[in-house]
């Protein structure tokens, strides 16, 4: 298994965690933590900051933050990529 299918199963499982009550108070900041150390730069700092919201404000554990960073990094900017080098 590559390296990008390993995050995206990690990611699974650390959106998975965020689904377990009562550890917002805890998991929000972690959460924050991890996303800035999976993804690099401008954009694993702005994912991190929308972890660590999307943990912290109530009933928005479900969205699947971490799963949705894999799609945009290795599916939404790969397409982009393929664009550019087209024209």
């Amino acid at each position: 298994m590559n390296k990008k299918y390993k995050k995206l199963a990690l990611s699974l499982i650390l959106d998975t965690i965020g689904l377990i009550p009562f550890i917002d108070l805890v998991w929000a900041p972690l959460s924050g933590y991890l996303m800035t150390k999976m993804y690099k730069g401008t954009k694993g700092k702005i994912a991190g900051l929308i972890s660590f919201l999307e943990e912290i404000i109530p009933f928005t554990d479900v969205i699947p933050t971490f799963t949705i960073m894999w799609f945009y990094t290795y599916v939404l900017k790969q397409k982009e990529v393929e664009t550019i080098i087209k024209f």
